[in-house]
């Protein structure tokens, strides 16, 4: 199909009399005095629609005839610490199980043996 009619080609299942039905139902609605209104109207909208549709297209076009630039992954520094360690610290002391307090599950402390 050539490009001047490619706008149309929804039309080509609507016959001259669907036409002609068409035009007498919008003549009847509307009268005789907006009829040249609703054409220029059409006129305007198939002509903003071409021209959105072109600069769509360039659009595309331009982006694919574009070279991706090459991504360098950015170089990591190695972090330096916010707080100093501090070395002055005496190492804590291990705990002493032997003076925990007894706990629900460990054995009474006379061990069954009557004194």
């Amino acid at each position: 199909m050539s490009e001047p009619y490619a706008l149309f080609a929804f039309l080509d299942s609507f016959g001259g009399p669907e036409l002609m039905l068409i035009l007498v139902v919008v003549l009847i609605f509307f009268g005789g005095e907006k009829m040249p209104e609703f054409a220029r109207g059409l006129g305007k909208a198939i002509r903003e629609f071409k021209k959105a549709a072109g600069d769509v297209e360039q659009e595309f076009k331009k982006a694919m005839d574009e070279v991706p630039e090459k991504v360098t992954p950015p170089s990591y520094k190695p972090v330096t610490p916010i707080i100093p360690p501090n070395h002055d610290l005496p190492p804590a002391p291990a705990p002493n199980l032997g003076d925990r307090p007894a706990g629900p599950h460990d054995p009474p402390a006379d061990h069954g043996i009557d004194a």
